[in-house]
């Protein structure tokens, strides 16, 4: 079986898949049944969770990404365009291991929080276009505005959601509802 059929394209699912696949090697699995799994098998909620789709622009909700390296995995896996929604309550991140990934992935950051200011002073040149939100639904409507047919908008805070909201969960919530009050 070829990774790109897999339903799960992230590196990260890439390399879980792959132990899984290992590990059913113990039982003596038929490979037919690990197949379909991996074709099959849906993401959990608020981890690389596919939206919807509108106007041709796809929103991805990884609200469960409250670490750099969480998104670090989820900029990797995109292959389109990205506007990106970060930020939160800042716990000290380092951002420098995102830039290669934002330069070369990232049209526009919507940051998300109160406040946003390593973010952009991490971010700022690296991208034309950073604005600020402080709902789902401002960063989802600012979002939109800047995207364009095949773009995604990939929601993945790499930060804690306790600024604006009570968890990860409601935020993710937040993010969806705005995205299908659109």
């Amino acid at each position: 079986m070829n990774i790109t059929e897999f339903s799960l394209h992230s590196s990260k699912n890439v390399f879980n898949s792959m132990a899984a696949g290992i590990t059913t090697k113990l039982p003596d699995l038929r490979k037919n049944e690990m197949k379909e799994n991996f074709e099959d098998f849906q993401t959990l909620e608020h981890r690389l969770e596919f939206v919807s789709t509108v106007r041709g622009i796809d929103f991805i909700n990884d609200s469960m990404a409250t670490t750099v390296n969480a998104t670090w995995f989820a900029l990797e896996c995109m292959s389109k365009p990205v506007v990106w929604i970060v930020g939160g309550y800042d716990k000290g991140n380092e951002y420098a291991e995102l830039k290669e990934l934002v330069k070369e992935k990232v049209k526009a950051v919507v940051c998300l929080g109160i406040n946003n200011k390593k973010i952009y002073k991490n971010f700022k040149g690296d991208v034309e276009i950073m604005v600020n939100a402080v709902s789902a639904v401002e960063a989802v409507n600012f979002a939109y505005q800047l995207s364009e047919k095949g773009d995604i908008i990939l929601f993945s805070p790499a930060c804690p959601s306790f600024d604006l909201y009570d968890d990860c969960e409601e935020r993710g919530n937040k993010f969806k509802e705005a995205v299908r009050n659109l």
